[in-house]
């Protein structure tokens, strides 16, 4: 199963972190070892174990079904990147990068051809989250 991309940017904080400990990377980047407060990475994974839940449901889905289901976790995830809770706009390119890799990965894993259902709408398969994104 795909990793949640909180799980990676816990990882990312944790080796930033212990660069700065070892001295291998300037004191001044230990504000780099935390980009992400704790707030918006437990609201991320409980949006994706929601999405997780709602794509194993998913038995012999129309492609609307899939897009029903690919909406829901975006707005979502806009919800929690405008969420000034977490101190503003988190979801950056690295980030949203991930987190489309991570749909499109979760939705394979399932058993949908993204690619194929990425081509019946007549858009890229990068582009699935297009539509409702804001991040």
């Amino acid at each position: 199963m795909a990793s949640r991309p909180p799980e990676n940017w816990r990882a990312y904080m944790a080796d930033t972190a212990r660069e700065v400990a070892a001295g291998t990377l300037p004191p001044g980047c230990a504000g780099a070892a935390d980009p992400y407060p704790e707030s918006l990475l437990q609201s991320t994974d409980a949006a994706l174990e929601v999405f997780e839940g709602e794509v194993r449901a998913l038995r012999e889905p129309s492609d609307e079904a899939v897009f029903e289901t690919v909406e829901r976790v975006v707005l979502a995830l806009n919800a929690i990147d405008r969420d000034e809770q977490h101190g503003g706009p988190h979801f950056c390119t690295e980030e949203r990068e991930q987190l489309c890799d991570y749909i499109d990965l979760t939705l394979s894993e399932h058993g949908v051809d993204v690619a194929a259902l990425a081509a019946r709408r007549g858009i890229d398969r990068a582009a699935i989250t297009d539509r409702w994104r804001d991040w």
